[in-house]
């Protein structure tokens, strides 16, 4: 399946999540050399969960970032498109509601989480943007974004190192490994495919997003980025700010 054939079409990404669902986990441990355990481990502290607070995980597939958020006393809606990695969830977090839904038509009402958070998933979203500006309506003001995914290696011998990894390692370990090789192609296409830092924090800040910030992640193959949707008294100022000032009648 081909980004050109898919072109990241919500049943067909939702049928790859469904075949994959049983061992997506451990497939991904082995791809990344274990280091998802390290960026989840980043992921979890610059989420911050608190007791009490409502989060939504978006493109939670089976709970592997749902699962620490909840254990910090947060909690924790996990989102996904996929029904296969729903049911994979519910069977290993029972205690983590589940719920079957688009990043880019989110099933809650606004100002709803203290947090929003997705790993590995806005890039296999259709609209990315679109689910951007979702996260926002649905986080209280003030509440905080957390967006982890693959990005580009910024010093270009890492890139080229990666990129060439990712041409010819990646495709033969997932040959080997998975039942559904066809998959890993496909994320091979979507991260050469995907936009750089730079580039995802503008979406980011267009969406409404204020402090948006990035940190690389294992030299830029992955980046963690951060926003925060304006308190009620900051958009008032910003919005004071911008105001055209009426004309005076003469």
């Amino acid at each position: 399946m081909s980004r050109a054939d898919m072109q990241k079409d919500p049943d067909q990404v939702a049928g790859m999540f469904d075949a994959t669902a049983k061992r997506y986990d451990l497939l991904n441990s082995l791809l990344s050399g274990g280091n998802d355990r390290l960026w989840r481990i980043h992921m979890q502290r610059a989420v911050a969960p608190k007791p009490g607070e409502r989060i939504l995980d978006v493109a939670a597939g089976t709970g592997a970032s749902s699962a620490p958020m909840a254990k910090a006393g947060a909690l924790v809606t996990a989102l996904d498109i996929s029904h296969g990695m729903l049911e994979e969830g519910r069977r290993r977090h029972p205690d983590i509601e589940f719920v079957q839904g688009s990043a880019e038509e989110l099933p809650f009402d606004g100002d709803t989480f203290d947090a929003v958070t997705i790993s590995f998933g806005l890039r296999n979203v259709q609209q990315p943007r679109a689910a951007l500006s979702e996260f926002h309506r649905v986080l209280k003001p003030g509440g905080r974004l957390v967006v982890c995914e693959f990005s580009q290696p910024p010093v270009n011998v890492v890139r080229k190192s990666y990129e060439l990894y990712l041409r010819t390692v990646l495709p033969g370990l997932a040959k080997a490994a998975s039942s559904n090789p066809e998959a890993y192609r496909y994320l091979v296409e979507s991260i050469a495919s995907w936009p750089d830092q730079q580039a995802l924090s503008q979406w980011i800040r267009t969406a409404g997003f204020i402090r948006v910030a990035h940190r690389n992640l294992t030299l830029g193959v992955v980046a963690l980025h951060r926003g925060r949707k304006p308190s009620e008294q900051t958009a008032a100022m910003r919005l004071a700010r911008h105001a055209q000032p009426e004309e005076q009648g003469s």
